[in-house]
Parts: structure tokens; C-alpha cells; sequence
């Protein structure tokens, strides 16, 4: 990989270490154990009411409706999770269901509904963890039809990959050419693509994605845009911006915590120190910007009042800190800290944003889209991150991301 642009390299070499964490925090091992077994329970629960459909991507009074795998970026969750609950215990009922699902990927990429960036999300948790897991061929196949879809809507003047729409929809002008912080999280399936074949171009438009994502959505002090707009034909940057944050300098914190597990899985794929020297970067003002209790406000720059958290992001960082942790060099004082940090915030939103009994969902307290008033529901990619989460801590698991 050609290095980061300069004035992004130059800003993250003096890297500190957020003191908070530094020292090892009080975790309960017991309620994290319990808590993936709780997680264990409420998806076989779920699976008789999920064969074919998935949950709707929030809850409404903690409960997930369900929708068809038609259109929309959060069905591979739902399989993803069923493939962990595989994992952690083995039981066929999961793998079936899982299997059953996959089914309904295959009918979508030959339906045409895959006009989003959001393959990576959709056919990493469903089609390469299928084949992670079991070595069936034809999920590999699948996998790679939606690794060449995505590798489709890449722009090259601009050097990066168009969040939404298709590539030319003229009723949707003000989509061609934008970029968002999410789709550092759908790069993974353009690794494993170029992996799994030995074709280098995947991972080229990966690596040149990555690049321009630095340049642009990555802001100086660590902080990031949610979106940002290019002109298609010159390639010139226009603007940042933001559409589920608080306003458009401000620092939504789930697309924080996208970049953050994003260029953590990079440096993982790669080895490019760039990456992992980037990703400490959006860890630092990460870590530094949450409340006591580890769990992020839904924007970090939002009034403090009335004070919505987002337990999604929460989940999502860990997942990113703890590989973050993994690809630094052992003891390292960076090293220890992200995986206190890690820790830290699984044990939080064990212990103060689990569901009632009630729901069919596992973590309170996530915000879909704060703007349209969708918070402190169940999010289905929240859930999926928090029992990843719970894997790591608890259990050997290798990630379906790398």
C-alpha cells in the first residue's frame, strides 16, 4: 500500500495513550459469560420466527419486527449471528438457519437488489462466515459475485467507492459521488475477495478507498465527517457532511467507531503500519470523548441534554479496539490500553444496557437514526457487535471480518 497522504501521516505520528485506560479497570468475567449465554438463548429463541426474514433494523419498544432480504443493509446481522451461536455451541439448528438464510442472498444478488455499498455487511457475516465455518464452495461464490459487485462502484477519478444508489440514478444527483464513514466496515469483503483468489485488484481498490477516506472524512484531530461529497468526473474533493449526526462539523459516533473497527481490520489484512497508526489516532479521540461509563453519546458534539447514548457504537468500538490491541506489538503501553478500553466497555453495557426479558432483542440504548427520533431501541447490528464482542473476551474466535 502507498503510504496515507502526507498531511494525514504527519498528524497521527505522535500517538499518546488515553491515561484512563492505561491501568486495567474491574471487569466481571462471570457476567460476561453470562451474558453470551443470554445472547445464546434470545437468537434460538428467534430462529423459528426468522427462517427466512430477518428483524427489522430497530426495535419498536424493544422488540424487532421482521422485513424479506429485498433491499435495506442489516439482514447479514441477523445471519451473523447465527453463525456465532454456531460457533459458541456447535448446535446444527443454527447452522441450518443460517444455511436457510443464505438461500435469500443468493435470490437478492440475482434479484438486482445491490445497488449500496453495503455488500460488505450484507455477504461478510453471511456468505464468507458460511464459508469460514463450514468450507461450503458455493458461499465462496457468493461471497465473490458480491465482492465484484461492490468493486463496480468504484469511481476512479475521485479513488473511492459510492456509499448509495446506483452509479448513475439521475433522480438521486445529490448521491453520485459521496462517500460515507461506513464503508470502512465493508472493505473487509474486498480483502478476503483478494485473499481468497490471489487477485491483488480487490485489495487495490480497498487500499486506494482507505487512502481517500484518510484525506477527507478523517479530519485533523482525529475526529471524522459522516459523509463527504466528491465531483465524479474531476475527482475533486467538495465537502463534508453528515446524515444521521448532529450537525455537520460535529462527530457522530457511530461512524467514529466505523472508522475506528474499519482501519483496525485494514492494518489487520494488510500489515500496513499507516493503518494501524490511523486507527490509534481515531481510537484516541474516541476514548477521550466518552461519559464515565465508556458508552458513547450518539453524537459527540451533541447537547448534553437529554443525553441519548448509542450502545451500537459501544459495541462496534470494542470489536475495533480489541483488533486494534491484537496488531500492536504485545505489552506495548497503546496495546494494553485499547484492550482495558475493550473490556472496559463490554463489562458497561453487560452490566447496564442489556434488554428485559420481554425483548427480542439484546442491548438497549442504540441509536438508529437520532434526527428521525429512532433511539433507545434494540439495533440489530448493536446485538451482532455485542456478541462478537462477547466472543472475543470470552472464547477463542477468529473474526469473520479478517
Amino acid at each position: 500500500m502507498d503510504r496515507l497522504p502526507r498531511a494525514v501521516a504527519a498528524a497521527v505520528s505522535d500517538q499518546g495513550v488515553p491515561s484512563r485506560y492505561s491501568t486495567p479497570v474491574a471487569v466481571d468475567r462471570r457476567r460476561l459469560e453470562e451474558a453470551r449465554s443470554t445472547a445464546v438463548e434470545t437468537i434460538d429463541s428467534n430462529l423459528e420466527g426468522y427462517c427466512d426474514r430477518f428483524p427489522t433494523p430497530s426495535s419498536t419498544e424493544y422488540r424487532y419486527g421482521t422485513v424479506p432480504n429485498t433491499n435495506g443493509w442489516t439482514q447479514g446481522f441477523w445471519t451473523g449471528l447465527c453463525w456465532l451461536a454456531y460457533e459458541i455451541t456447535g448446535t446444527e439448528r443454527f447452522r441450518r438457519s443460517a444455511q436457510a438464510q443464505l438461500e435469500t442472498f443468493d435470490r437478492r444478488l440475482e434479484s438486482g437488489a445491490i445497488a449500496t455499498h453495503d455488500l460488505g455487511f450484507l455477504y461478510t457475516l453471511s456468505a464468507v462466515a458460511g464459508h469460514q465455518l463450514t468450507g461450503t464452495p458455493a458461499y465462496r461464490s457468493t461471497a465473490l459475485s458480491a465482492a465484484n459487485l461492490l468493486c463496480d462502484r468504484f469511481l476512479p477519478a475521485p479513488g473511492m467507492i459510492q456509499a448509495w444508489d446506483s452509479m448513475d440514478d439521475p433522480r438521486n444527483p445529490d448521491n453520485q459521488g459521496r462517500m460515507i464513514a461506513d464503508t470502512m466496515m465493508n472493505l473487509p469483503l474486498l480483502y478476503w475477495a483478494s485473499e481468497t483468489t490471489g487477485n491483488d485488484d480487490y485489495q487495490r481498490i480497498a487500499d486506494t478507498h482507505a487512502r481517500t477516506n484518510a484525506a477527507t472524512i478523517v479530519r485533523a484531530d482525529g475526529s471524522t465527517f459522516h459523509t463527504f461529497d466528491f465531483d465524479v468526473a474531476s475527482g475533486e474533493p467538495l465537502m463534508g457532511g453528515t446524515h444521521q449526526g448532529h450537525a455537520t462539523e460535529s462527530c457522530w459516533s457511530r461512524g467514529q467507531a466505523w472508522q475506528l473497527y474499519g482501519y483496525a481490520i485494514a492494518a489487520a489484512h494488510t500489515g500496513q503500519e499507516a493503518y494501524t497508526t490511523l486507527a490509534c489516532k481515531l481510537a484516541n479521540y474516541y476514548l477521550d470523548a466518552l461519559p464515565e461509563d465508556h458508552v458513547p453519546h450518539w453524537d459527540f458534539d451533541a447537547p448534553a441534554e437529554p443525553g441519548i447514548r448509542d450502545s451500537s457504537a459501544a459495541a462496534i468500538a470494542v470489536c475495533g479496539l480489541d483488533t486494534l490491541s491484537r496488531v500492536l506489538a504485545l505489552a506495548s503501553e497503546q496495546q494494553t490500553a485499547y484492550r482495558n478500553a475493550a473490556l472496559a466497555t463490554l463489562d458497561s453495557l453487560a452490566a447496564s444496557y442489556t434488554t428485559p426479558a420481554t425483548s427480542n432483542g439484546l442491548l438497549t440504548d442504540g441509536a438508529y437514526n437520532t434526527p428521525e427520533d429512532d433511539y433507545d431501541e434494540c439495533t440489530i447490528w448493536g446485538d451482532y457487535f455485542f456478541v462478537e464482542g462477547l466472543c472475543r473476551a470470552t472464547k477463542t474466535h477468529r473474526p469473520f471480518w479478517y
